[in-house]
This record gives structure tokens, C-alpha cells and sequence, in this order.
């Protein structure tokens, strides 16, 4: 096996073990954000609020959410376990979400893909955290119509860093992509809300496009919305259509716009050519 076909390989299967970590930060990461509000709120109020134990992304230990059995490590194993369990808790037999394992798959196929694209090195390692980071974010977006800034901000900074080397694209690039991201969507949030009286989208997708931009540089947040916004499109008028979903009810913008961002970070030479500039 060559050196580049092992990294694909490690990539994949540390994966598997990253997208179960991933599940844990997209199920535990919005409760502790509304627990902080909630203490906030309280502490504004010369309240306190009463601590039911330690919560955050390392305790308590996973457990089956229908009788909170502890999951063993037999439990744990990404995707094999849950098709050896055929989707049910060992314990109780509740039905576990096939969620879990889908996000476990998508992050080793992803992370294949990066190491792929970038091979081994330090583009390959970075291509990975952020490729994980997006994995966790659309699926935040997707649940509770919430992007972290717990995420998102390291993102850009991370990117801003990266590009410090100019691993990606040259710095000035990435700053103007960091600065020009976050402006374009919160000039097209404003114009919307002064034309209609409604917020269109939240801050943490301005954020999150100019978290790609600091990746990816200006150039690409032309290909980044286009992709995003015509997916999205399509995916809420078949929401609309075949799902019946109210047209009341707020679609998250996030995962398209991480979608997009991930097809050009990997596409991105081929996306150039069809580039004005």
C-alpha cells in the first residue's frame, strides 16, 4: 500500500471514530448552550439555577436515551455496533436513530475524500478539522436551526491562520473572503428585513460564510452561494410540495451553505474555470 493509499485508509477509519464524537457535540453541544442561557437569564434576575450534575461533551457517559443504561464499549463501536444491535438498545430494545450511524459514515467518506484531495500533510490534517467542523455544524443547524459560535468562530480563525502560510489561498484573499462573506449575507439579511418586516436567515450563517471565505478566499463565495442557494431552493419547495411543511416554518440555511463549501474546497480548481475573474 503506498503512503498515500494508508493515509486515505487511516483517514477513513479514524473517521468512523471522529463521527462518533461528532454525534455527542451535535446532540450535547445546543443543551448546554440553552443551559448557559438559562443560567444567564437567571443570574440577570438574581436568580440561581440548580445544577443537575455535570453536562458537557465528556460526561456523563453515553447511554441509551430511553432507560439511560450506560453503552457499553461493545456499544460503541461506530456503525458496526449499531448493525449488530440491528438499530435497538441492548438493554431495553429501543429503536436508536439511524442517525447516529449515517453521521459516523459521512464523516469516514468525507475524511477519505480530503485526504484524497489534499494526501498527507499539514492541508490534508487541517482539510480534515474542517471537514469535521462542518459535519457538525450542518447537523446542529438542521435540529435546532442554531450555529454555534462555539464553532463557527474557530473555523474562521482557523482558516485566517491556515492561510497565514498560505496553504490555501494567499492572505489577502482570505481576509477579504473572511470580511466579504460575513457582509455580503448580512447586507442580503437586512435588505430582506427592511423590504419585508421578517429576519430571512440568523447571524451564525453570516458567520459561517465568512468562515469559508477565510478557507477559501473571495474568489470562491460567488460558487459557494449559488450552490447553496439553488439547493436550498429546491430542497424547500419539495418540503413545501411533497412534505406538506408549512411555509411558516424556518428551513436552516446552514447545511447547504456547508455543502457548498465543502464541494469547493475539493472542487474548487474546477469551479475557478467557470470564473469571470
Amino acid at each position: 500500500m503506498s503512503p498515500d493509499s494508508l493515509f486515505i485508509f487511516c483517514a477513513a477509519l479514524f473517521g468512523l471514530a471522529i463521527g462518533s464524537f461528532l454525534n455527542v457535540v451535535i446532540h450535547r453541544l445546543p443543551k448546554m448552550m440553552e443551559a448557559e442561557w438559562r443560567a444567564q437569564c437567571a443570574d440577570l434576575e438574581g436568580r440561581t439555577v440548580d445544577e443537575k450534575g455535570v453536562y458537557n461533551l465528556w460526561a456523563p457517559r453515553s447511554h441509551c436515551p430511553s432507560c439511560s443504561a450506560p453503552l457499553r464499549i461493545t456499544d460503541n463501536i461506530p456503525v458496526i455496533s449499531y448493525l449488530f444491535l440491528r438499530g435497538k438498545c441492548a438493554h431495553c430494545g429501543a429503536v436508536i436513530s439511524a442517525r447516529y450511524p449515517i453521521v459516523e459514515a459521512l464523516t469516514a467518506f468525507l475524511s477519505g475524500i480530503i485526504a484524497w484531495r489534499f494526501g498527507w500533510g499539514v492541508p490534508g490534517v487541517l482539510g480534515l478539522v474542517f471537514t469535521w467542523m462542518l459535519i457538525a455544524l450542518t447537523f446542529i443547524d438542521a435540529d435546532t436551526t442554531l450555529l454555534p459560535d462555539s464553532i463557527t468562530l474557530p473555523l474562521l480563525w482557523l482558516g485566517l491562520l491556515a492561510n497565514t502560510w498560505s496553504l490555501f489561498v494567499a492572505l489577502p484573499d482570505a481576509v477579504l473572503g473572511a470580511a466579504a462573506g460575513y457582509l455580503i449575507l448580512w447586507s442580503i439579511y437586512w435588505l430582506f428585513k427592511l423590504t419585508t418586516g421578517k429576519e430571512g436567515m440568523g447571524y451564525g450563517d453570516f458567520k459561517l460564510l465568512g468562515a469559508l471565505g477565510a478557507w477559501m478566499g473571495w474568489k470562491m463565495l460567488l460558487p459557494i452561494i449559488l450552490i447553496s442557494s439553488i439547493v436550498g431552493a429546491v430542497v424547500g419547495i419539495a418540503l413545501i410540495v411533497l412534505a406538506k411543511r408549512g411555509r411558516e416554518i424556518p428551513i436552516p440555511f446552514g447545511p447547504y451553505l456547508a455543502a457548498a463549501g465543502l464541494i469547493a474546497f475539493v472542487q474548487g480548481d474546477a469551479l475557478a474555470r467557470f470564473l469571470p475573474f
